[in-house]
């Protein structure tokens, strides 16, 4: 007679693809150079340093970490206004990006774009978009602009769970699939948009969301950055062989609120807790480097020291750096072609 299993009460997640440990201290270097840096923004939020819209990405480090972490130099990258994290993954200098915050010169936006509007050519990122969606089709045109120049470079294009329900969105997915385009659309559920969970206001899977064009959709663990890198891996490599586009959607948490203003009450406080202990990105990595990959504990005090030094001086730098001159008012307004 067979007998039955009895499952255990705590269903073990799947194990993590392979890494090395260089590669997994880096992410974890990435990941937390995001997460203390945000801290520190919203500290200085607080402090009325900060004014203007200010969207934190604590607990979604993963997502931008893995898929930055299989990019070539030249593909681009655009995404909507929880845009800190993707500026630092990009590479761009957190002191810039912090003085962006604070609204002084020395932004990448000199001082004009405030949190959800900078911009770095040099690191091929496009934004920081303040309206819902609107990044969507520009990033599809940045994908056209790849397949045009025949340069073998893809678009990443980040949005929310909130954004796939825009109409905008599922044109920009007809034009991909029909043109075949490079792009790569990255759906970060975040579980809410705003205030309202995702159960409530979408109906069905969102990664199946281009399944009427033919675009193939994957459901990824986003709280797992070697579960991001993977599936980015095998989707970057999909849009970049003339395939056509691909969606991605991160199962990811925000900790904070919608931006810092909202006191995120529409859910509660076991929930959000839950989700640090048994999720967090950060400190599993952390425990896998220790447990799995021998890392000296002290090892990773050296790495959190080094993050905290570069978190302090982008703010010092931030706060020292003199604002724009009223003149500035005149200057990007118009370009003469």
């Amino acid at each position: 007679m067979a007998t039955t299993r009895r499952r255990s009460s705590k269903q073990q997640a799947p194990e993590s693809p392979k890494a090395s440990t260089e590669d997994l201290l880096r992410y974890y270097r990435d990941m937390l150079l995001i997460r203390r840096f945000e801290e520190k923004a919203g500290q200085m939020y607080g402090m009325g340093l900060i004014g203007g819209f200010c969207h934190l990405y604590i607990g979604q480090e993963a997502v931008v970490v893995g898929i930055q972490s299989v990019l070539e130099d030249g593909d681009t990258v655009i995404t909507s206004y929880r845009d800190h994290g993707h500026m630092l993954a990009c590479g761009m200098d957190p002191k810039g990006v912090m003085a962006e915050l604070t609204g002084r010169r020395g932004g990448y936006s000199r001082g004009k774009g405030g949190s959800m509007h900078m911009f770095s050519r040099e690191k091929k990122f496009f934004g920081g978009h303040g309206i819902v969606g609107a990044q969507v089709p520009i990033g599809t045109g940045l994908a056209f602009a790849h397949k045009y120049a025949d340069d073998g470079k893809v678009d990443i294009c980040y949005l929310g769970d909130g954004a796939v329900n825009q109409g905008q969105v599922y044109e920009s997915f007809n034009m991909a699939a029909l043109w075949k385009l490079p792009v790569v659309y990255v759906v970060e559920n975040n579980k809410y948009a705003m205030g309202t969970s995702q159960q409530r206001s979408s109906a069905g899977e969102l990664h199946m969301r281009g399944s009427a064009y033919g675009i193939p959709g994957h459901q990824v663990d986003g709280m797992d950055v070697l579960n991001v890198r993977e599936a980015a891996g095998k989707a970057v490599a999909h849009a970049r062989g003339g395939d056509g586009p691909v969606i991605l959607e991160m199962k990811t948490y925000r900790y904070r609120g919608h931006s810092m203003s909202d006191p995120a009450k529409y859910r509660t406080k076991e929930e959000v807790n839950k989700m640090r202990s048994e999720m967090d990105p950060i400190d599993n990595m952390r425990k896998r480097l220790l447990e799995e990959q021998g890392v000296d504990e002290d090892a990773l005090k050296v790495i959190d020291r080094e993050i905290k030094a570069v978190v302090t001086e982008a703010a010092e730098f931030a706060q020292q750096s003199p604002e724009p001159d009223p003149a500035e008012l005149w200057t990007d307004v118009l370009v003469e072609s």
